[in-house]
């Protein structure tokens, strides 16, 4: 007697689109995601869970953004009469940045992911924004020790927020590379080269400095409800990463808040 299983989920993985999304001047910048999106959902509507989901994708893809996501997913659930349905959206986004004292500009990348997700009988959807942002970090020890130059390189910054009201991708690169011993740019001249080198000295950080002024500073977000942090640094004379980690939920188990943190104790 065959046994009887239960799939508790079905969907689509690692599907392809392009999609525009909008920007924070008002434009609409042209990219390509990586899909993914599956649905909880009673056994008889399984076999068009494909075309559902595919039909829904190609519907919003000429502007897909955190505001369309709610619609997209109700429209899913609803097709599909299924208890909930989720979407993850990897992308890259271009800024242009200008250099610091040439202001030569380039494109620099940044991954981003939007992940969504609505539930039958459950009021609003559960959405989070997600960036990764490579910096530059100079270690405080090796200019401590050093009688000439100190140890420096690219570190990235994972950031993955919930918000009360709507946050441009924009402000949270803004916030990570603020928080650096110094950003990182696509081209740079040789007086860029000077200055990023001399700011990077003048401002060494650990990894734990970066998550914790990372952290001071979503804390400090009137619009950011919760937030998790990560720092790798790729270490230019060891062959290991060096890495921290902080949650929101975290902090405020403790008490802390962005006007008692102590950013200065590692």
């Amino acid at each position: 007697m065959a046994a009887l299983i239960n799939i508790e989920a079905v969907g689509i993985k690692d599907i392809k689109l392009p999609v525009r999304i909008r920007e924070k001047d008002g434009g609409l910048q042209d990219t390509v995601a990586t899909v993914s999106m599956q649905a909880r959902m009673p056994g008889a509507y399984r076999e068009s869970c494909v075309i559902v989901f595919t039909q829904a994708l190609n519907k919003y893809m000429d502007e897909m953004s955190v505001t369309i996501f709610s619609t997209l997913l109700e429209e899913v659930r609803r097709a599909l009469q299924a208890e909930s349905a989720s979407i993850v959206m990897s992308f890259p986004y271009f800024i242009e940045k200008k250099a610091p004292v040439t202001d030569t500009p380039s494109l620099m990348e940044y991954n981003c992911t939007f992940t969504g997700s609505v539930a039958s009988g459950v009021e609003g959807e559960e959405f989070i924004l997600s960036v990764l942002v490579p910096v530059t970090t100079l270690c405080p020890c090796s200019k401590e020790i050093s009688a000439v130059g100190a140890h420096n390189q690219r570190a990235e910054v994972s950031l993955n927020v919930k918000f009360s009201t709507f946050i441009w991708v924009e402000e949270l690169i803004d916030m990570i590379e603020q928080s650096a011993s110094c950003p990182v740019y696509a081209l740079l001249k040789r007086p860029d080269e000077k200055y990023v080198t001399e700011q990077a000295y003048n401002n060494p950080m650990f990894v734990e400095d970066v998550v914790r002024k990372v952290a001071v500073n979503a804390l400090a977000h009137p619009d950011i409800t919760w937030f998790s942090a990560g720092v790798e640094s790729f270490e230019s004379i060891h062959k290991h990463s060096a890495y921290a980690y902080v949650d929101s939920e975290d902090i405020r188990w403790k008490g802390q808040s962005a006007e008692t943190r102590d950013c200065s104790q590692a």
